[in-house]
């Protein structure tokens, strides 16, 4: 239902812009948040963003670098990521919030269903 696009490989300093297109059902009343997983590492909290747009929140690791958006006419959210470093590496998943509209939450369990992940990986 979920499914996170654009990854890739990319030189630290460089952007990438991640893609998470909701199929078969709407997302649009939901906080959407973006999580990541490096290997050997517990999944953590990227960023999120209420339904209307109006509350955006990341972590601080992210802070000033990347951006996340959401276009509810087009079942969207986007996380543009600038300034990447090696340190970003993960595979980056998007999801719902399985029951809020306005608070962005940060921890996994209050997200799902989630989407398949996307590689990112930012060489030195």
């Amino acid at each position: 239902q979920l499914q996170a696009s654009g990854g890739g490989l990319v030189q630290a300093g460089g952007s990438l812009r991640l893609s998470c297109t909701a199929s078969g059902r709407t997302f649009s009343r939901y906080v959407m948040g973006w999580f990541r997983q490096a290997p050997g590492k517990e999944r953590e909290f990227v960023a999120g963003i209420s339904w209307s747009g109006g509350t955006t929140r990341y972590a601080s690791s992210v802070q000033g670098r990347f951006i996340i958006s959401r276009d509810n006419a087009k079942n969207t959210v986007y996380l543009q990521m600038n300034s990447l470093k090696p340190e970003d590496t993960a595979v980056y998943f998007c999801a719902a919030d399985r029951s809020s509209s306005t608070t962005v939450h940060t921890t996994p369990v209050d997200f799902g269903p989630w989407g398949q992940g996307t590689q990112v990986t930012v060489s030195s």
